[in-house]
């Protein structure tokens, strides 16, 4: 089987947590690893942001990341690239004829690779597997007051997919719920593949590595350490966190108390300087720590540091960031939203909080902070609750979506063409 997978706005390759870097770049290079160590070949199109890398990326035998150009390599704003659809579209269609390459089906990521998607699979006559990742309606239900409102139009194209897909694949099941709720769509189309985690690579080590990880990030032993991972935005809840700090040191002076914050600003308006401010005016500048993002090689002694690691996001599909820090032994603090409920067990391996009030947040940090054998019994239990996600089950789940979704497939035509011949 051959697979062409689209991610147009953020490249697989690029690192999470800068720009608009998450937990779905981590998902599509991990999940198309995995299929092509089961023998599917897959291409990955992406919109090429710098000339460096070059067209093609051998990422390993039998997946490939293609840069295609479609504007200019910097300066055009995510809001800005529904102007390059056409470009895009254009640019996979040159490098599909030009090496004659026939796909089996089409997996977009996100709505604009939807888009582009829709067409290259009806010239194709392939089907085409959707993933929204986000839905701009879901979104707008679940936003903070800061965020500003997902676009109409946006909102359109995905009911369009949600029509025109063969088959949409999400999450969790608390997805479908939201899809239900917020578009018309067929149940019967809808596929649940749950991400994964690099468990090999996200594990709690020896007994000295978290002594070992904060004498790196130059955080005292002693000290109780609440991590946030993610990129810096009001959807994924940061100033929750640092006001939520905020209260726990207005209510004890004493408490050693410091926060490590791994990410980079995105989205428009958004800068470190504002969380920086933030945490000037809560009175804990000196207990925050900002760090660039990470590769997942060094975010594991981020997640090694910590006593609890922090997902105070508005809406979660799934959490990646939760699931990891469970794999490294640590528990989890989370909103009690989206996927997170399946990502961390309530009670077991870490606390879901109703809502974003920083009182209540600050009452739940108290409440692991304060009970050392609660906190490390549930990051033991963290790391078994962890290996029930993997990479290698989610990739073995998709390629069952493909072959029901190839085995019921009903072409315009029965010959399948490189993107129209």
């Amino acid at each position: 089987m051959r697979v062409a997978m689209i991610s147009m706005h953020t490249s697989p390759l690029e690192q999470p947590g800068t720009g608009d870097a998450g937990g779905m770049n981590v998902y599509v290079v991990n999940i198309a690893r995995e299929l092509a160590r089961r023998g599917v070949v897959v291409d990955i199109f992406t919109r090429a942001t710098r000339p460096s890398q070059g067209e093609v990326v051998h990422v390993r035998e039998g997946l490939r990341v293609v840069n295609i150009v479609a504007g200019p390599y910097e300066g055009l704003a995510k809001e800005d690239l529904p102007t390059q659809l056409a470009a895009f579209a254009g640019g996979i269609l040159q490098f599909a004829r030009a090496e004659r390459a026939v796909y089996d089906l089409i997996h977009s990521h996100y709505w604009l690779s939807g888009q582009v998607a829709w067409l290259l699979a009806d010239l194709a006559r392939v089907p085409l597997i959707h993933t929204g990742h986000t839905w701009a309606a879901v979104k707008n239900a679940h936003r903070s007051h800061a965020d500003e409102p997902e676009g109409e139009a946006r909102r359109i194209c995905e009911q369009q997919l949600v029509d025109n897909a063969d088959s949409l694949v999400v999450n969790t099941e608390d997805e479908i719920l939201e899809l239900a709720r917020h578009y018309d769509v067929d149940p019967s189309k809808i596929a649940v593949v749950t991400p994964g985690a690099d468990t090999d690579l996200f594990t709690p080590g020896t007994n000295r590595n978290t002594e070992v990880a904060r004498r790196q990030l130059g955080i005292p032993l002693n000290a109780n350490v609440i991590a946030f991972v993610g990129r810096l935005q009001e959807f994924k809840g940061p100033q929750v966190l640092l006001r939520a700090v905020g209260e726990l040191v207005r209510r004890d002076p004493n408490r050693d108390v410091r926060v490590v914050v791994c990410g980079g600003a995105s989205g428009s308006g958004s800068t470190v300087d504002h969380y920086r401010v933030l945490a000037r005016e809560e009175g804990i500048a000196r207990r925050v720590r900002f760090l660039g993002p990470r590769p997942p090689e060094e975010l594991v002694s981020v997640y090694q540091a910590a006593d609890i690691v922090a997902v105070p996001s508005y809406n979660e599909s799934f959490g990646l960031v939760a699931v990891e820090a469970q794999a490294t032994g640590t528990p989890v603090i989370a909103a009690h939203v989206g996927g997170l409920p399946l990502a961390v067990a309530d009670g077991e391996t870490g606390l879901l909080v109703s809502g974003h009030n920083p009182s209540a947040w600050a009452d739940a940090f108290e409440e692991l902070l304060d009970d050392d054998d609660r906190r490390i019994a549930m990051g033991e239990a963290a790391v078994a609750h962890a290996g029930r996600f993997s990479w290698a089950v989610s990739a073995a789940a998709l390629s069952r979506v493909y072959e029901e979704t190839l085995s019921t497939f009903v072409p315009g035509s029965s010959e399948r063409e490189p993107f129209g011949g």
